[in-house]
C-alpha cells in the first residue's frame, strides 16, 4: 500500500469503528459508523457558523483550536437558567469536549485554524434567537 499525504484543509477524514480510515469522506458518506475529523481555516464568523447553535445527539464532540484564539459557548441546559451561556476560551493547541446533546457555538477572537471530531450523523443547527 502506498502512503500519500492528506490535505486536511481540502478533505475530511472518516475514522471507522473497525479501524479503517478513509480520506475525502463526507459525513453523509460515512453512515452511522465511527467519527469524522475536519480541519479548516476560519477567517470570519461565517466560517464557524457563529450565527447558529449546533448540537450532536449521537455522541460527544471535540472542538480544537490548532492556531489562533476562539471561544466555545455552551447554551444553558435549562432555558432561563441564571448566568446564561458558559464560555470556554481556546487558544492554539487546546481543545474542549462538548457533551452529547449540549447546544454549542464557536466564535472567533482572531482568524484561526479549527479542528473538530464528531460522529458523522446526529447533528442539528438552530439559528441564534438573539440575532432574529
Amino acid at each position: 500500500m502506498t502512503v500519500t499525504p492528506i490535505e486536511l484543509f481540502a478533505s475530511g477524514i472518516h475514522l471507522s469503528r473497525g479501524g479503517r480510515i478513509h480520506a475525502d469522506a463526507r459525513p453523509a458518506d460515512a453512515g452511522r459508523n465511527g467519527w469524522y475529523l475536519k480541519a479548516f481555516h476560519a477567517r470570519t464568523g461565517a466560517d464557524v457558523q457563529a450565527d447558529h447553535w449546533q448540537v450532536n445527539t449521537e455522541a460527544e464532540q471535540i472542538v480544537s483550536c490548532v492556531i489562533g484564539k476562539i471561544r466555545l459557548y455552551l447554551r444553558p441546559q435549562r432555558p432561563g437558567r441564571q448566568g446564561g451561556e458558559e464560555e470556554i476560551r481556546l487558544t492554539a493547541g487546546t481543545a474542549a469536549i462538548v457533551p452529547r446533546g449540549r447546544w454549542h457555538r464557536i466564535q472567533l477572537d482572531i482568524p484561526s485554524t479549527v479542528m473538530t471530531i464528531t460522529p458523522p450523523c446526529g447533528g442539528r443547527l438552530e439559528r441564534r434567537a438573539d440575532l432574529l
